[in-house]
């Protein structure tokens, strides 16, 4: 019996990589699984290892792993190529990513997607991902990308312009989570619960949400999730996946265009103009929107894993749970041409033909050994796409300037978002993005780094 090899790509990302090989190594095909492993972080990679042995010893299956700093090595012969970095890490970057923004009245909560954060993690990424395309097209051509890095849109739709024939999906765990809220709130089991989400990544919508009945009829959701949220049941506290944001945004964003977006109300609340108001406290205060929450969030993790690390170089086994993220479940289906069902970011070709062309879209697609294969979703209200656009715009423009290699896009796509541009005029947005662009340095590709 043959078994995969999968290069893991910022491994040392333990506690997702943790996450990742646990799922993995619970398919019964992929207990012998191979995993390649690779960090620049030497410690970190050391780390991820240890952790990777107590998994196989707790899990007791066959898997093996080697460790690499070079990505090359690591990626020779992949079946499967998992990518999971962050370029610049907490410090410096993310933190100049609020630091900067935020000395002119711009707040973020997240700032990894879009908005201005979103905007320099992509111009620091892509140019990495780029790279690992090219090392993938020499020594594992058939090899299927599994994309975990933010930005997301920004990055497929990067890799699909320079690098058509990488065989790539953008994977997160939004649509997953949500769910999970929502049928708590709703005090009903998630088996029970049938939906069909579409959009774009983070600015998705659930465009059917029903329970299956015991006739085997299924009954429309949304009437209980509105009035639920009329009379001020929902949403329930105990439901929320990161429990200091209540999901108060996505609710009254249900109300005023009719359906429930699939990202987080801590992340929706800075890709519109209407939340993160200057002057408008009462605003934050009302729907509970966590500003500066991703810095604070980091700093929770960093001292969280030092824990962890104590309990993984115990003696007694770690406990491994099943995450909800899709890697395992493509790289089974691929592997056994069982065939699954996942919510994945691809290049649009038709498949939402009410968005442009090649833009990242976020649609159901079937998984099997022939690989990926994404559903084409039509009739999504006017507003849900109108929302959609307006984030697109500056996907697009950002991808355009690392393309392009032309540093005007990136001004241009900062003026078309959405919440900066209701908060700042457009000379505070210039002098923002030069002084973000000098703050980032040497972690920008190089026409980025003069204004000349």
């Amino acid at each position: 019996m043959s078994f995969p090899k999968i290069s893991f790509i910022g491994a040392g990302s333990t506690v997702f990589m943790k996450n990742i090989v646990g799922d993995v190594l619970q398919w019964e095909a992929l207990k012998g699984a191979h995993f390649s492993l690779m960090d620049i972080n030497e410690k970190r990679l050391l780390e991820s290892e240890m952790v990777f042995k107590k998994l196989v010893s707790s899990l007791r299956v066959q898997a093996t792993c080697s460790t690499h700093t070079n990505q090359k090595e690591a990626l020779r012969e992949a079946d499967f190529v998992v990518v999971a970095f962050q370029i610049g890490g907490f410090e410096p970057c993310t933190v100049t990513d609020f630091e900067i923004p935020k000395k002119f009245g711009l707040r973020q909560t997240i700032a990894d997607t879009i908005g201005i954060g979103g905007i320099m993690r992509g111009l620091r990424t892509v140019p990495h991902l780029w790279k690992v395309c090219e090392d993938m097209l020499e020594l594992c051509p058939n090899a299927i990308m599994l994309q975990y890095v933010n930005p997301m849109a920004i990055n497929t739709w990067a890799i699909t312009k320079k690098y058509p024939e990488i065989k790539q999906v953008g994977l997160c765990h939004s649509v997953q989570h949500t769910v999970n809220e929502l049928a708590s709130d709703l005090k009903i089991p998630v088996s029970k619960i049938r939906y069909l989400s579409a959009g774009i990544n983070h600015v998705a919508y659930f465009l059917k949400f029903e329970e299956l009945l015991d006739d085997g009829s299924y009954n429309d959701l949304y009437p209980a999730l509105k009035k639920g949220y009329e009379d001020g049941f929902f949403p329930r506290p105990e439901s929320m996946t990161h429990a200091r944001c209540p999901n108060k945004v996505r609710y009254e964003m249900m109300k005023r265009v009719g359906y429930f977006a699939t990202e987080s109300s801590e992340h929706f609340a800075e890709y519109v103009p209407w939340f993160i108001k200057t002057g408008r406290e009462d605003i934050i205060e009302k729907f509970g929107i966590p500003l500066d929450e991703y810095p604070k969030r980091c700093v929770e993790q960093i001292e969280e894993w030092k824990n962890q690390l104590e309990e993984f170089t115990s003696e007694k086994k770690i406990e491994v749970p099943n995450s909800v993220e899709y890697a395992s479940q493509i790289i089974n289906s691929v592997w056994t041409d069982n065939p699954s069902t996942i919510y994945g970011n691809i290049s649009n070709k038709g498949f939402i033909p009410d968005l442009p062309e090649g833009c990242a879209v976020e649609v159901p697609c079937i998984i099997d050994a022939q690989g990926i294969h994404p559903n084409r979703v039509t009739d999504i209200p006017p507003q849900l796409l109108a929302i959609m656009r307006s984030n697109i715009n500056v996907q697009e423009l950002t991808v355009k300037a690392l393309v392009a290699q032309d540093r005007q896009y990136v001004y241009h796509a900062a003026m078309m978002d959405p919440h900066t541009g209701a908060e700042l005029d457009l000379e505070q947005i210039w002098q923002m993005v030069d002084e973000l662009l000098d703050a980032h340095g040497d972690w920008l590709p190089e026409f980025l780094k003069s204004t000349v």
